[in-house]
């Protein structure tokens, strides 16, 4: 693909989504200058999300180190509101009144179903222990994985052997995968449905950049699925 091919994706990555959404873009755009190169890789993973949502599958996250506190950060943005309110639809508080639930239905929030791997302690142990620890993520994505889903995976230097081999189960049956990593060629290029690289080779400067990706990831999610039209 050449220049003006790549040039031409990116435009229409972007120009697809609801102008409401392409706001959160705008803003990005302006705090990060510097992360102007991964707006089409972020539009293209708003639209898998969304239509991950829309298909009914789930989103899978993983990261290790601080990119697994990452992980559990964003499955909290997806799961409930970020900055949008997400009241539940009529039909659904309806039946939540049919069995006396009514102001509980009004507590609860729709969200995007988001699991992060890395959150099941006694399940990665089991397989660390078990065994092979390179498998950890892979297992997972294994036995959690069905049809319309999607794996999101960070990595810092985009060659961890226990992400690379979630990507490959994750490719192997089907499902979608979003990569972030850092600006130097990397193994998950290879494999990610959308690689997102940030400007950056030092870990804690990747992360630091993968925050705003990310936010303005599930923010233009949450406008698309949940924002008026």
């Amino acid at each position: 693909m050449d220049i003006v091919e790549k040039c031409f994706e990116a435009e229409t990555q972007i120009r697809e989504l609801k102008d409401s959404t392409l706001k959160h873009m705008d803003e990005f755009n302006s705090r990060y200058p510097q992360l102007a190169s991964t707006s089409s890789g972020i539009a293209a993973a708003v639209k898998a999300i969304c239509k991950c949502y829309r298909s009914g599958g789930k989103i899978m996250v993983c990261g290790n180190g601080g990119s697994a506190a990452d992980s559990e950060h964003i499955v909290g943005e997806l799961m409930k509101e970020f900055i949008l309110p997400r009241t539940l639809p009529p039909a659904h508080i309806d039946l939540m009144k049919e069995v006396g639930c009514e102001k509980l239905a009004h507590s609860l929030q729709q969200g995007i179903p988001a699991i992060a791997l890395t959150a099941h302690t006694s399940i990665a142990t089991a397989i660390l222990n078990d065994t092979d620890p390179q498998v950890c993520f892979a297992q997972q994505v294994y036995v959690y994985g069905r049809p319309n889903d999607l794996l999101i995976a960070l990595s810092t230097s985009g060659n961890s052997e226990n992400i690379l081999n979630a990507l490959k189960v994750a490719k192997a049956f089907g499902l979608s995968s979003i990569g972030l990593s850092g600006q130097k060629p990397c193994l998950m290029d290879e494999i990610c449905s959308i690689s997102i690289k940030v400007p950056a080779t030092q870990t804690f400067k990747v992360q630091e950049f993968h925050l705003p990706v990310y936010h303005t990831i599930c923010l233009m999610a949450e406008e698309e699925l949940f924002g008026q039209d």
